[in-house]
């Protein structure tokens, strides 16, 4: 992992998202979060699959087809 000043990254944009392709790289920046800059996997990305499943979550949430969790200590128990 390498970690840069945004100075640096401006300077040798080309050099570090070539370097991204092989590690992560960091972007610090001053008072704010650093930026992670890397090549994504296909198991970043959520599949056709995943995307409707969570649509079809939403709209069970909507038409309030959801269980109240009476007990935290047993969850079972509302569940089932």
């Amino acid at each position: 992992m390498q970690i840069i000043t945004t100075r640096e990254f401006r300077a040798n944009q080309k050099k570090y998202f070539e370097l991204a392709e092989k590690e992560i790289v960091l972007v610090s920046r001053r008072n704010k979060a650093p930026v992670a800059i890397f090549t994504p996997s296909d198991e970043d990305f959520l599949t056709k699959k995943e995307i409707e499943s969570i649509g079809r979550g939403f709209e069970e949430i909507r038409e309030g087809k959801t269980i109240r969790i009476e007990n935290m200590e047993n969850i079972w128990e509302s569940i089932l």
